[in-house]
């Protein structure tokens, strides 16, 4: 099992992931993520990479 599951549900657009990437950032700004930073920001990036794919095959 995955240590980072994708949240289940109805699927984010990727600038929706996007923008809760971009506000997490700002939080840490001007210091290193925490762990759980770390580890939220990596949850993210999946989701944001795979609602991007989404929409280039919907877009295709």
């Amino acid at each position: 099992m995955s240590p980072n599951p994708l949240p289940t549900g109805p699927v984010r657009s990727a600038a929706v992931v996007n923008e809760d990437i971009r506000r997490l950032a700002r939080g840490a700004w001007g210091r290193p993520f925490t762990d759980d930073e770390r580890a939220r920001y990596e949850v993210l990036l999946t989701e944001w990479a795979a609602a991007d794919r989404a929409e280039m095959t919907t877009a295709a």
